[in-house]
């Protein structure tokens, strides 16, 4: 309930308003330092091919810098794909945190019902013990897959 009225005070207050506003002004700014950036960048590209023609002739500096330009791309390609899995790996890790957080929520939810129910208490510790009963299986169980042992 309280975020809502938070929500709904800063709507009537024009805050969320001015908020969008200057989220707005600041992309547009930083859109124009970009363009000016990657102009600037482009003309010192420019000017260091026309001192390497200058110096070593034209042809020479184009496949120098063509030759450079392709291992510069392969170098960003390459740290990508090898980054790859680690994101993988976080994205995961954070996704099973994230599932343990919902059904611990979810079960202290609906403790207090299970308690006041006619089963009561038996309701609540027969999945607990099975809950617990396989968690020390896990624990104690190794997998032959290395990489298996390792998202563990």
């Amino acid at each position: 309930m309280g975020m809502l009225a938070t929500l709904i005070s800063g709507l009537a207050s024009g805050e969320t308003v001015a908020a969008v506003h200057r989220a707005r002004t600041a992309a547009i700014v930083y859109v124009i330092a970009m363009a000016a950036a990657l102009c600037g960048l482009g003309f010192l590209v420019g000017a260091a091919y026309i001192w390497t023609a200058m110096r070593y002739g034209s042809l020479a500096a184009a496949l120098g810098f063509g030759a450079g330009f392709l291992v510069l791309g392969g170098l960003i390609l390459l740290i990508y794909r090898i980054s790859a899995g680690s994101r993988a790996r976080r994205r995961a890790q954070r996704h099973n945190a994230d599932m343990k957080a919902i059904g611990v929520t979810a079960a202290l939810a609906v403790l207090p019902s299970l308690l006041k129910g006619k089963g009561g208490l038996g309701a609540i510790l027969g999945p607990a013990v099975a809950l617990a009963a396989y968690a020390i299986y896990r624990e104690n169980v190794k997998s032959d897959d290395p990489d298996e042992s390792e998202r563990t």
